[in-house]
């Protein structure tokens, strides 16, 4: 079975699940996996990159090419 008909298979049996304790259980289970996932792939940044970023960054400053945070507020605030 390939893995969409395993993603399939496993909503319609979640949505027959009538009670809310292995519910929870699977949430909880979801989001423990998730999350080591997560940190399992997360790499930390070269000194390199963090260095190049930083130039970039004042490059950006110096250009005007920044958003100030009140102007991202108000667009962010519009999103909705």
């Amino acid at each position: 079975m390939d893995l969409e008909a395993r993603k399939i298979n496993f909503v319609q049996e979640f949505l027959r699940i009538e009670n809310e304790k292995i519910i929870s259980s699977l949430e909880a289970l979801l989001r423990k996996n998730k999350t080591e996932l997560f940190e399992k792939e997360l790499q930390p940044m070269s000194l390199q990159k963090f260095h190049s970023d930083i130039d970039k960054s004042i490059e950006d400053s110096e250009s005007n090419k920044v958003v100030s945070a009140n102007d991202l507020i108000a667009k962010a605030q519009k999103w909705s």
